[in-house]
């Protein structure tokens, strides 16, 4: 079997995705005998890091089948010592050679981080404050780019983009293994936005190589 790098594996992914939009899946590696398979071992392809939002369901929009994605998800695709224990887990033990990070329009958590820096004063239970904390840096910024007062109205998919770059960076900031493997051409991040109404997944940060 030829060796799998972060350009085979993401020109599949993104062939996938387009046959998604497409409306033509090929529903591969869904059947009893790859069932029966994974039951001894797995050899995902990829590990994606997105959001929790039901809408966004990994195998199904890259038309990829049981054991193709080591899927890490949480509101908002917030970096958290279990998420970097998990993306260095599937590095280290399944060699993977591509992180996707997938954020998404319309996004709930980064909403509420947009309603917390317009009112301060907005209360979340302990645990979501917890996230949107991690979030508001990404709406202040995108509001002082844009010249708005706060308060005023924010663009939510700007602040998406905005926090999808802080996540990547905090990847990469925090995990010494990650950096290493992508320095050595082994490993490569894609960092990109979901559209719900098209499925489309269109990429924003690369880092490593793709091409």
């Amino acid at each position: 079997m030829t060796p799998l790098t972060p350009a085979s594996v993401w020109k599949e992914m993104v062939a996938g995705n387009q046959r998604f939009i497409d409306g033509t899946p090929l529903h591969p590696r869904q059947d009893v005998e790859r069932r029966a398979e994974l039951a001894i071992s797995q050899t995902p392809r990829a590990a994606l890091f997105g959001c929790s939002d039901s809408r966004l369901s990994a195998e199904i929009i890259f038309d990829l089948g049981l054991g193709d994605l080591f899927v890490v998800r949480n509101a908002g695709q917030v970096i958290s010592s279990s998420v970097l224990g998990s993306l260095e887990y599937a590095v280290e033990m399944f060699n993977i050679p591509l992180i996707l990070v997938l954020a998404h329009d319309s996004c709930g958590a980064v909403e509420a981080a947009v309603r917390k820096d317009a009112d301060p004063d907005t209360l979340f239970p302990p645990h979501v404050a917890d996230m949107v904390s991690d979030i508001l840096p990404a709406v202040v910024r995108t509001r002082e780019a844009a010249g708005v007062s706060q308060g005023e109205p924010v663009d939510s998919a700007e602040v998406g983009i905005e926090h999808l770059r802080d996540t990547i960076s905090g990847l990469l900031a925090q995990s010494e293994l990650i950096g290493q493997r992508i320095a050595d051409g082994k490993l490569a991040i894609v960092g990109a936005n979901y559209r719900l109404t098209e499925g489309r997944v269109i990429s924003d940060v690369i880092v490593g190589d793709v091409s």
